[in-house]
């Protein structure tokens, strides 16, 4: 296993963004929530973006695990979707990469197996699946070769959409067919969700929005006030 995958045994991976029109998404900010994690115990950090990850880099030690997210049309892939994306996050410093690694298309005519080839020749960065379902996680280790997945992407597919807490069945169907780590990540808002994922075989555990996703947070509790309730979304976006 990798050294900084087998660092993350047991521990709290901290998601710390933003969405794109919220005034906490500056690398500064970014970075301060990443500093924040550290000091308070978390084993590494999920960054979104080239700017952000090179602002967190120069202020934490622990390791960065590295996302570009870009929207395209024609594509519901945006989680690093293209060899270009995962190469600028590698740049900027990311000591892990992660990509969306479902069946969807992905833009530019791009596969999910040609990128994650070139990224193995020509990034020689450790390598993260986010996966929806067990088919796609199997094939991510099996296939693929992946070096850790993740369950980011369970309820945010067509096929996983109805699925509104986190995906514990899908942890522990991996962990228990696979040999390589297994992440929980997806909707984890309380400590008791972070045991019973460990319970059920992951390595590790990310935690966004019921951490960092203060925009989410905010429209939570304004929606459940008299005056506003009508009127809030509430709604977390995927870390």
């Amino acid at each position: 296993m990798n050294k900084i995958i087998e660092n993350w045994r047991g521990g709290l991976i901290v998601s710390c963004q933003a969405p794109a029109n919220s005034p906490l998404a500056r690398p500064e900010i970014i970075a301060a929530f990443a500093e924040t994690a550290e000091l308070n115990g978390a084993v590494g950090v999920r960054i979104d973006s080239p700017a952000h990850i090179s602002a967190v880099k120069k202020i934490i030690e622990i390791p960065v695990l590295g996302i570009y997210k870009i929207v395209a049309d024609k594509s519901e892939v945006y989680i690093t979707p293209t060899f270009e994306s995962a190469r600028r996050i590698a740049e900027a410093g990311a000591d892990v990469i992660a990509l969306d690694a479902t069946r969807r298309a992905r833009p530019n005519g791009e596969t999910l197996e040609n990128v994650v080839e070139r990224i193995r020749r020509e990034l020689n960065k450790p390598l993260m699946a986010d996966v929806a379902t067990f088919e796609e996680g199997m094939r991510a280790a099996e296939t693929l070769g992946a070096d850790v997945i993740s369950t980011t992407l369970s309820g945010y597919t067509a096929e996983t959409s109805h699925l509104i807490e986190p995906d514990f069945e899908l942890v522990e169907k991996l962990a228990s067919k696979l040999s390589i780590p297994i992440i929980c990540e997806g909707r984890l808002r309380s400590a008791d969700d972070v045991r019973r994922a460990f319970n059920c075989g992951a390595l590790a555990v990310v935690v966004g929005g019921a951490i960092t996703g203060i925009d989410g947070l905010v429209k939570r509790f304004v929606a459940a006030t008299a005056t506003r309730s009508a009127d809030v979304p509430q709604t977390l976006s995927v870390a």
